[in-house]
Order: structure tokens, then sequence, then C-alpha cells
């Protein structure tokens, strides 16, 4: 009878072949099919299905390592990194991940948690104090992260799909085979699952604040495009305290941005919003300012889903100029008359972005086009909406520059 390293080496062999032809059979069905977001996920979900019982036919328990293999084929092969993964994981494995805990929660009952739950809470205590920290030091050691960052990362560690998956696995076979104290490692599994998850529910907030590592409420917008005048609005927002992100396609207005001392948002936009490329992590608005109503009315469509926060695009100068803006729906940015060549044109006239604290009416011939509040909650006038000032709250308007004659909105020679 061979050995059980031997054993253990074939049931690896077989796990990671059925992988191998689960992520060929994936690659069929969404690369070469095409298969949409409906189809694409259920494709996803029967394949893994198929694969994982047919390796479990051939040698127990070679099927999760044949769903682990083919999971880290689709999450890190550009080749799957498809629109259908969303739905994937939004849907399917919360309802797999709720199936299972259920399933758990049932086997475990009172009886077979005693003389355990004492035991096991001092499992989480090792877990917690010394595992985890020692873990993230070593996988952090060399990386620019600061010390709070790190040390946060050594304080949160909780244990949930992976060691139930891994418990609910194993524990029957090993039950079967007589294995002593194996009817225990559901029970504590579960119990190390419920204490680590409560605990780092009430203490991530109050450990984040104390590693000074939590992000400040206030508004971090988006500005697309790269125009004088958005980076100059990019310029008025940073004054007003906002910690403002930049993003430009053409070369020249890339660098313009960098000059201006404006933080340039990396990858490709349109990218980002599906899921690949840069992150737009952090983001809580998105101001869409290019010069192509197309596109800005395309992307408003695309980032809504990518943004935890609102998308807003210029109006063009008419409502039906456009092969996509008009029949977009999306918050069109400021009054009616201030459409993107009106904003444009009075801006190459001599009118400047500013902003200044609210201090009674605006000066004659500014227009508001963003409130930031004490709290630094960005408010933009819209073509549904102007918001009104508050106490404290700083204007961003356009309007003629300090010096500037009113009557033409230009400086005087």
């Amino acid at each position: 009878m061979p050995s059980p390293p031997a054993q253990f080496a074939v049931s690896v062999a077989v796990g990671l072949a059925g992988g191998a032809v689960g992520i060929a059979l994936l690659w069929l069905l969404l690369r070469k099919l095409a298969l949409g977001e409906v189809l694409g996920t259920s494709a996803q979900l029967a394949a893994v299905i198929a694969v994982a019982a047919g390796c479990d036919v051939l040698r127990a328990d070679t099927g999760l390592i044949a769903a682990i293999v083919m999971g880290l084929a689709v999450a890190n092969q550009p080749g799957f990194d498809l629109p259908a993964r969303r739905p994937f994981f939004e849907t399917l494995v919360q309802l797999i991940i709720g199936v299972l805990f259920i399933s758990i929660s049932a086997t475990v009952t009172p009886q077979s948690l005693r003389h355990l739950v004492l035991p096991t809470l001092g499992l989480v205590a090792v877990l917690v104090i010394v595992a985890r920290p020692l873990v993230a030091f070593a996988a952090t050691l060399r990386t620019d992260l600061p010390k709070g960052e790190r040390a946060f990362i050594g304080w949160m560690a909780p244990r949930g799909i992976v060691a139930a998956a891994t418990a609910s696995t194993f524990t029957a076979g090993l039950v079967a085979k007589g294995i002593g104290g194996a009817a225990k490692i559901l029970p504590v599994t579960f119990v190390v699952i419920v204490a680590t998850v409560t605990l780092y529910a009430l203490t991530a907030a109050p450990v984040a604040r104390r590693l000074h590592v939590v992000r400040p409420a206030r508004t971090r917008p988006l500005l697309v495009g790269g125009n004088r005048w958005v980076i100059d609005l990019g310029l008025a927002l940073r004054t007003a305290g906002l910690d403002v992100l930049m993003w430009a396609g053409l070369d020249e207005q890339r660098r313009e941005i960098r000059q201006a001392g404006l933080e340039l948002a990396p990858g490709e936009l349109l990218a980002a919003a599906t899921g690949r490329g840069a992150r737009l992590e952090g983001i809580t608005t998105v101001l869409l300012l290019t010069d192509e109503d197309d596109f800005n009315a395309l992307a408003s469509v695309l980032l809504t889903a990518s943004v935890d926060g609102r998308v807003y695009r210029l109006a063009p100068q008419l409502r039906s100029h456009g092969v996509v803006a008009p029949y977009t729906d999306g918050e069109i940015l400021f009054s009616p008359a201030m459409t993107r060549p009106a904003v444009s044109s009075r801006y190459r006239s001599g009118a400047r972005i500013a902003a200044a604290p609210v201090n009674g009416e605006l000066a004659a011939g500014h227009d508001l086009l963003f409130l930031v509040g004490a709290d630094g909650q960005l408010r933009a006038v819209t073509q549904d909406d102007t918001p009104a000032p508050l106490t404290g709250d700083t204007t961003v308007s356009l309007g003629p520059a300090p010096g500037a004659d009113l009557s033409t909105g230009r400086r005087p020679a």
C-alpha cells in the first residue's frame, strides 16, 4: 500500500490535472464562445461543479484542489478578466457562503461544544495575538507600507470561508477512518469563525483610528479631463481642502497636470471602470469634464458601478448633440446655460475658477459651480439642483479674474 506522502502526492496530482481541465473548459466557454454575463456566470458555476465532482469520483477530496486551481486562474489570468466575473462574485459566492455557514451551524450542537469552548478561545488568542502578527510582519517586511498599515494588517484576520470549507470537507472522512479527535474539528472551526469575526467586527474601527489608518470622510473627487480650466478647477478644489485626483488621456495634458502639482491617476479609465487596470479605490465623486460629449456620457454609465458616490458629466451644447450622449442618463453639471462649450469659451475669454469662503452673495459675473462644506463634502450645482450655501462652506465659482473689466471679463491692458 502506498505511503501517506505518496497518497497525498497522487491526490494533489489528480486535483491539479482536474484544475487544468477546468481552466481549459472555462477558456472555451468564456473566451471562445464569448458568453454574456448571465450565461457566463452559469457556465462558471457548472464548470466548477462538474470538474470538482469528476475529480472526487476519481479520488476522494481532490475536487477542492481542482476548484482552487480554477479559481486562481480566473482571478489572475488576463484572459479570464471578463464582466461575467462580477455577478459570479456578487451573487453566487454570497449564496454559496450563506449555504455553507448555515450547513455548518446546523451540524454543530451544544453537546458537541462541551469542553471545547475554553480551549478553542485559547486557540483564538494564539491566532490573533501571535500567528497573524507574525504572518503579516513577514509578508510586509520589505514593502513600503507605513507602520500603521502594517500593524492594522497584523490585527485583521477574520476566519471564514476557507476554514469552514476545509473543515467540512475533511471532517466526515477523518471520522469515518476513526481518527482520534476528528469529530472536534468542525465544532472548533465554528467557534473560531464566530469568535474572530465578532472580535474583528467590533474592534476594526477603533483600532484603525488608533493606528491612524482611517481615510478622512471628506469627498475625494476624480476629475477626468486635461484642459487648462479643468486643471484650475482641480487646484480650486484642492484649495478648498479636498484630496483631488485627476485623469487625462493625452500625454501633454498629463504632463500639465503633473506640473500643476496635482495627483494623476494611473492606468486607463474605462479599463478601471470595468474592473481591469487601475482601480478607483477611495474615489467618492467623479467629474467627467473632457471635450468629448459621447465619452463623458459613456464613461458616466460605466463608472457608476465602480464608484461609491456620484458621477457627474458636462452638458453638451445641445441635448441632441452626439451619438451616445442624448440617450444616457446621469447627473448633468452646472446650470443649463453652463454647457461644455460655454464654460470653455468663458475661460478662453479670461474667466477664471476660484475658491472663496461663503460671504453673502456671489460677486457680479460669477457662476456657482460647487460648494465644499466645512466637513469636506462636495456639493455640485446640477441642472436639477442648486445647493444653498451654508455657514462655513467654500464656494467654487467661474467668474472674471481679479482686476478684470466686468463688461468683457478681460484684464485691463
